[in-house]
C-alpha cells in the first residue's frame, strides 16, 4: 500500500471540505453539473462511479465460487448479515426515526440493501483476513447485488407504501453495476488472452486500481459540491438521517461478532465475515438516490451520510 492509499481517510475529509467550499463559492455549479443528466441518470456521477466499480470488478472470478463447498459456513453466514439482517434492522431503525421523512427513510433503505463489492477487499487485507474467503464474498455480492437489490429496496419501502420509481430503480442498478460489471467479465477475458495473466494482474489491475482512487476522491467533490447547499441548510436532517445510520452499524457489527463466535471461527474467517457483513455500498446508493430524486435532494443527502 503507497504513503498515498495510508492517508486515504484524510484526503476523503479534504474532497467533502472542497465539495462544500465549491458549491458556496462557485455560482451554479451545482445546476451545471446536474444538467448533465440522460434519463435522470448524471453523466458526471455516472462517469466516476464506473471509474470506481470497474476496477474492483476485476476481481470477480467465477472459478472462486466453486470452492463454496470446502468451507461454506462463513460466506453463508456473511450473506444472510448483507441481505437478511442489515436490510431489515436499516428498515427497521428508519421507520422509528424518521417518520414523516420518505426519502431519509429510502436512503437508509438504499445503504442498507447494499452490502459493498469493492473496498472491503482493502480493509480485508489491511485486518489480515482469509482473503480466499474475501475474493468469494464480494464475488457473491457483485451476482446478488444485480438480483436482489431491486426487488428488497421495492420491498422494504412498499411495507409503508412509500412511493419510489421502480424503473429508476432498476435502469440504476444495472447502469451502475451491470454494466461495469459486464465490461470487467469481457476485458479480464479479452485481456488476459491477449496479453497473459501475468501482465493483467502486475501492469493492467494496479493502472486501473489507481484510477479507482481518483475516480473516489473526484466523485466526492462533485456529490459534495451537489449537495453542499441542502447539506448546510438541513443540517438538522443529516444529524437526524446519522441516528439509525450509525444505530444500524453498532447491531449489524454487533451481531456479527457474536455470530462468529458463535460458530467458533478462528480470526482470519471472523474478520473477514464482521468486516464484509457489516458493509454498505454507498456508491450505488448514492447514484440510486440521485437518480429517483435529483442531486441536493434529501435522499442524496442521506445516502451521502454514509460515507462516515
Amino acid at each position: 500500500m503507497s504513503r498515498f492509499e495510508k492517508y486515504l481517510a484524510l484526503w476523503v475529509a479534504l474532497c467533502m471540505v472542497v465539495g462544500v467550499v465549491l458549491s458556496q463559492t462557485v455560482p451554479g455549479i451545482s445546476k451545471a453539473i446536474d444538467s448533465w443528466q440522460v434519463r435522470g441518470i448524471s453523466i458526471p456521477i455516472g462517469i466516476c462511479l464506473f471509474l470506481m466499480m470497474y476496477p474492483a470488478l476485476l476481481n470477480l472470478q467465477l472459478s472462486e465460487l466453486k470452492k463454496l463447498k470446502d468451507n461454506p459456513k462463513p460466506i453463508i453466514m456473511t450473506l444472510f448479515s448483507n441481505w437478511i439482517v442489515a436490510p431489515l434492522v436499516a428498515a427497521g431503525l428508519a421507520y422509528l426515526f424518521l417518520q414523516r421523512n420518505e426519502q431519509l427513510i429510502v436512503a437508509v433503505i438504499l445503504l442498507g440493501s447494499s452490502p459493498c463489492t469493492a473496498m472491503v477487499l482493502v480493509w480485508g487485507k489491511l485486518a489480515e483476513g482469509n482473503q480466499e474467503q474475501n475474493v468469494i464474498n464480494t464475488s457473491l455480492n457483485t451476482i446478488t447485488i444485480m438480483a436482489l437489490y431491486v426487488p428488497l429496496v421495492s420491498l422494504l419501502t412498499g411495507i409503508q407504501n412509500i412511493p419510489i420509481d421502480r424503473g429508476l430503480l432498476a435502469i440504476s442498478a444495472f447502469v451502475f453495476i451491470g454494466l461495469p460489471l459486464l465490461l470487467g467479465i469481457i476485458s479480464r477475458r479479452v485481456l488476459i488472452k491477449a496479453k497473459g495473466e501475468a501482465w493483467f494482474e502486475n501492469v493492467y489491475r494496479p493502472i486501473v486500481g489507481k484510477t479507482a482512487i481518483g475516480a473516489l476522491l473526484m466523485t466526492l467533490v462533485v456529490l459534495f459540491s451537489l449537495n453542499g447547499q441542502v447539506l448546510i441548510e438541513h443540517f438538522d436532517q443529516l444529524l437526524l438521517v446519522s441516528v439509525p445510520l450509525l444505530l444500524g452499524f453498532v447491531v449489524v457489527v454487533g451481531f456479527n461478532l457474536l455470530i462468529t463466535r458463535f460458530f467458533g471461527l478462528n480470526y482470519k474467517e471472523a474478520i473477514t465475515t464482521v468486516i464484509i457483513g457489516s458493509s454498505s455500498h454507498f456508491e450505488i446508493a448514492i447514484a440510486t438516490a440521485v437518480a429517483m430524486y435529483g442531486v441536493g435532494s434529501l435522499a442524496a443527502l442521506g445516502t451521502t451520510m454514509g460515507l462516515f
